[in-house]
């Protein structure tokens, strides 16, 4: 049986903690920021993986610690609805 030829062609997906291309220096996030730290995570309150949001590594560092900060002040609940 012959193989099917594979479509191996990726697309770049948009760091969404960039502001147009740019990355921020120092990297910050704000854990106010409840519309960004929404979409970062799913429906259960887990931090999405950087595979699915597109961040670069530093980027989803500052994420995760944004979430984990909002989690602590009571602003995003640790488990979802």
């Amino acid at each position: 049986m012959a193989k099917r030829p594979r479509n191996n062609v990726r697309t770049a997906r948009k760091d969404p903690v960039c502001v147009d291309g740019v990355r921020p220096r120092p990297m910050f996030v704000d854990y106010k920021d409840l519309d960004l730290l929404g979409k970062l995570t799913n429906r259960h309150g887990r931090i999405v993986s950087r595979r699915k949001t597109g961040c670069q590594a530093a980027s989803q560092h500052a994420v995760s610690k944004a979430i984990k900060r909002a989690r602590f002040m009571a602003l995003l609940p640790y488990v979802g609805s």
